[in-house]
């Protein structure tokens, strides 16, 4: 057949502490019994105080062809207490150059103008304020800002872009730049 392909058996898995070949890590299963395995920590100890974990939906997961299911959990946290620990390391505003974005207020301004933006505009600029100078193509805007099921293309990120760079004002539209085939990155004007 002129589509079908041929995969290799899979290998023996290489005893523990023996050198991995060189190329990509693979996670493999490990035995109880298995020497050099790691004390095993009661989940229990890791969760905080009243949380409950559940087996997640196998509808819920990601299957990939040709390997096993894969198993995942649901983190259950009484009411009050997600936020405690959530919010211990997260800033309340993120400001670069002219635009200051507040998470908690759902927020943005640009040199104290405020701006009426839509869920998903306030969701890529704040994503491109928390991460200056940094090259994001648009594939990685999609999954970030839109999430893993956004049916659509890369032309919905130059759109929010376009929207956005209207909304910044003709002063501070530069701030958001075009890397050509490769996607957006937000550049804060220097101070002269």
């Amino acid at each position: 057949m002129a589509n079908s392909r041929s995969f290799p058996a899979p290998a023996a898995p290489a005893p523990v502490g023996a050198p991995q070949p060189p190329g990509r890590a693979r996670l493999r299963a490990v035995a109880p019994d298995e020497s050099g395995a790691p004390a095993r920590v009661p989940l229990p100890d890791l969760l905080p105080p009243g949380a409950t974990w559940l087996p997640a939906p196998q509808h819920a997961l990601p299957t990939l062809p040709g390997q096993p299911p894969m198993v995942g959990y649901l983190l259950l946290v009484p009411a009050g207490q997600e936020q405690a620990g959530a919010d211990s390391g997260a800033p309340e505003a993120v400001s670069s150059g002219p635009v200051t974005v507040d998470a908690v207020r759902r927020a943005a301004e640009v040199e104290g103008r405020p701006l009426d933006l839509t869920y998903l505009e306030f969701e890529l600029l704040a994503h491109l304020v928390a991460h200056p100078h940094r090259v994001h193509t648009r594939d990685q805007l999609v999954t970030t800002v839109w999430g893993y099921g956004h049916v659509g293309d890369g032309r919905t990120v130059d759109v929010h872009v376009a929207r956005l760079r209207r909304k910044l004002g003709a002063e501070h539209r530069r701030t958001i730049q075009t890397v050509r085939r490769v996607g957006y990155k937000y550049v804060p004007p220097t101070p002269r």
